[in-house]
């Protein structure tokens, strides 16, 4: 046989989808599997033609799930995020939106056992160590995928899956604000780096010549002013402690202005080499957090809320999400116990995924 088989399910997870596969299915070596995922979702050609790859950043996301030897968790979920035409594969950060996937999957891999009417899924992220518990609905004990819920950035409506996020801070820095600051400047420009979920480089808009309120195609074809944000983003990241992240999609970048649709605040995600056509949920949790955290950039741009847990409206290119932020504010700072968030999430395929024997020759 010219080509090895893998079983998978094909996701969306939120705002996001990919292969969601079982990682006894998959090599062991990182090396390795970076090849297969490559070979998988056909990184290296702008429309991933010879994978099922979907020719953009959020497209080229993978779930590797397995039961878990966490005595709280259930599942253990390890991202990859494929690089649409470098070749390249980061098992660095974890992505929310895809997560929002892992708890159907798992009980559809059969992983664990779905309950009458709902199932409560603990969630280990092992690429940062964060803990997520999903509620999937699941009347009869299979998992339903039609609801009212509605998600900014997919069209129609689907069940809920609730989504909180806990043990955020810190996951890939070891810290709250990596740099030991509010604030840096990096290159003139005054920014906000913090590690609540997914490590940020946050700035205003307006320090940037931008309104904030831009299309990410608008952003996306401003090639002056991504030369001179992912400069700032390498430097930050030293600065982070993260070392040389031009071949990482972390940290990311994000951009803040004041909200004009009724929200908290507006915001630009980045991914960090194009814009993010809706929002990371890993993204959402550290710009609510830098909202609330006073002295940060955000400063003055929205109205901080004393009380807690706070929801926090963010809006985004395409519409809003919404997060709910349990925070205290201690002798200590500012510290983030929990983030919650509804998204949705839809089994579109299932069958096998080849590669190449080439690739890898799992006999």
């Amino acid at each position: 046989m010219s080509q090895t088989a893998i079983p998978y399910l094909f996701m969306r997870g939120g705002t996001s989808r990919g292969p969601y596969l079982n990682r006894a299915d998959l090599p062991e070596d990182l090396d390795t599997l970076a090849k297969v995922l490559i070979a998988m979702l056909g990184s290296g050609h702008p429309l991933n033609i010879d994978g099922i790859g979907g020719g953009a950043a959020v497209t080229t996301k993978v779930a590797m799930l397995s039961r878990s030897d966490d005595d709280w968790a259930d599942v253990d979920y390890f991202f990859a995020q494929v690089s649409v035409e470098d070749r390249m594969v980061d098992f660095k950060p974890t992505c929310g939106n895809i997560l929002s996937g892992v708890g159907p999957a798992a009980i559809e891999m059969g992983l664990i056992a779905g309950d009458e009417v709902e199932t409560k899924v603990n969630i280990r992220a092992v690429n940062t160590g964060a803990k997520v518990t999903a509620i999937v609905q699941t009347p009869d004990r299979v998992v339903s995928y039609e609801g009212a819920a509605q998600i900014d950035g997919v069209p129609g409506t689907s069940a809920p899956v609730a989504l909180q996020f806990m043990e955020t801070v810190g996951g890939m820095t070891g810290s709250f604000l990596p740099t030991g600051n509010l604030v840096d400047t990096i290159d003139g420009i005054e920014v906000t780096c913090m590690d609540v979920a997914m490590p940020m480089v946050i700035a205003k808009a307006t320090s940037f010549g931008l309104t904030g309120y831009e299309s990410a195609a608008e952003l996306d074809d401003n090639t002056e002013f991504y030369g001179q944000m992912e400069a700032i983003r390498l430097k930050a990241g030293e600065f982070m402690g993260m070392g040389d992240v031009s071949k990482s999609v972390a940290p990311k970048f994000g951009l803040l202005a004041p909200a004009r649709d009724g929200g908290t605040i507006t915001t630009r995600y980045f991914m960090p080499w194009n814009c993010h056509p809706t929002m990371a949920v890993t993204g959402a949790q550290c710009l609510a957090s830098c909202v609330l955290t006073p002295g940060t950039v955000a400063e003055g741009l929205a109205i901080r809320p004393n009380e807690t847990p706070a929801k926090i409206t963010l809006e985004h290119a395409s519409g809003v999400i919404d997060v709910v932020v349990d925070f205290e504010n201690t002798l200590g700072g500012f510290v983030v116990n929990s983030a919650g968030l509804v998204r949705t999430a839809r089994k579109i395929a299932a069958g096998k995924v080849f590669v190449p024997v080439s690739v890898w020759d799992k006999n």
